[in-house]
């Protein structure tokens, strides 16, 4: 437990023991909602997604408590089950080849650019129903999060307003005539005659869409850089793809998730009452910030854990949390991080990276850790080579 001044000038407790962490994140002393206190770094605007407050998107799953958060996780899960992501198994397949077919003949890529960060936009467009018309729309707004999520908030807040706004339209149209999508099954969903408002809707689709997208760009983007600097492991991968087996997918994609997760920090949490917490005593009113990726480096915990170890079987990692707020939208990243994985390996074996490590660089912010572009070669291939990686899996 270290209390610290963070670059905002915020103090806040940061917890980086894996014991302590999993305790935080399950502790109801420690709440989501930023309403509940007047003099919180979010409630002044320091923290949170610029231009959520004025876009009235805050009623969404990682800013509130129960007994709301327990009515709203339930009505979204109606909607959001694990049926639903596997019946998405195909499109998302089809999407990675399509993407990997955008640029396998020039022999070189922005992994990045290119394929980690287009994928779950698209997919995740296509699983609430956003019209294919409209999904560039969707990937110029989330680019301008990505691109400014460590800087200036201005742009990121202009990005809010105007997929607020396109949601609103969205859901309007999708009460007039629904579909088998995500927005339609929140719009339907109910709990002893209770409905999603309109604005919980946006919120929920919104938040879906945030969270759901630049976490898996960074699984994608640092899982596969990860394989490419542990050559041995990753060939362990390639041989098992290559025989058809799925259990070192399975394991390698939790410990790519324990070894370099796509979020460093869990969101804020604010202390309702005075409590204790890794032999510190925590103030009434005080931030506390859980940092995931120390946690699944601790050593008390995990053995070996600085060692990339696919076949690691006792790997009960916080890369998505721990508790009520658990990632709800964590099988269907699972579902895209192994499909991405599993294609490059297949159609690109030869895949390298085309700058030294050193050279790379990763996005700014608190909360995610991401890179900022992952320039691969590899020999060019033929377009129509389509792949079966998980025919057989």
């Amino acid at each position: 437990m270290h209390r610290t001044a963070l670059p905002s000038g915020v103090e806040a407790w940061l917890v980086t023991r894996y014991g302590d962490a999993r305790q935080a994140l399950a502790d109801a002393r420690l709440s989501k909602n930023p309403a509940n206190h007047a003099e919180s770094p979010h409630a002044r605007g320091k923290t949170g997604i610029p231009g959520e407050r004025k876009a009235e998107l805050m009623t969404h799953l990682l800013n509130i408590d129960p007994p709301d958060h327990t009515r709203l996780r339930r009505l979204v899960s109606k909607a959001f089950t694990p049926r639903r992501v596997a019946e998405f198994a195909p499109r998302v397949q089809e999407l990675t080849d399509r993407l990997i077919d955008g640029f396998i003949e020039e022999g070189k890529a922005d992994l990045i650019h290119d394929f980690a960060f287009p994928l779950p936009i698209y997919a995740i467009c296509d699983l609430l129903g956003v019209p294919r018309d409209d999904q560039d729309d969707f990937r110029d707004w989330a680019g301008m999060m990505i691109r400014h999520g460590g800087g200036p908030r201005g742009g990121v807040a202009r990005s809010v307003k105007k997929m607020r706004g396109y949601l609103a339209e969205l859901i309007h149209r999708k009460r007039e005539n629904p579909g088998d999508d995500l927005i339609s099954g929140l719009i339907r969903a109910s709990d002893h005659g209770e409905h999603l408002t309109e604005n919980e809707a946006a919120a929920m689709a919104f938040i879906l869409l945030f969270a759901g997208f630049e976490t898996t760009v960074n699984l994608i983007g640092n899982g596969t850089y990860a394989l490419l600097r542990h050559p041995e492991q990753r060939a362990a991968l390639q041989a098992s793809l290559d025989a058809g087996e799925s259990a070192l997918l399975a394991t390698g994609l939790e410990e790519l998730l324990r070894f370099d997760g796509p979020v460093e920090m869990a969101t804020w949490r604010y202390a309702t009452e005075p409590l204790t917490l890794g032999g510190e005593e925590i103030a009434a009113g005080d931030p506390v910030l859980v940092v995931l990726a120390a946690a699944d480096r601790d050593p008390d915990r995990f053995t070996d854990p600085d060692t990339l170890d696919l076949a690691r079987s006792d790997n009960q990692h916080l890369g998505y949390g721990h508790g009520i707020h658990y990632c709800l939208g964590a099988p269907l990243a699972r579902l895209e991080g192994q499909t991405a994985l599993a294609t490059l390996l297949r159609r690109l074996p030869d895949l390298r990276l085309a700058e030294e490590p050193t050279d790379l660089r990763w996005r700014g912010g608190l909360i995610m850790r991401g890179l900022r572009t992952l320039p691969v070669e590899f020999e060019p291939g033929n377009r129509s080579e389509k792949s079966d990686a998980l025919s057989t899996l």
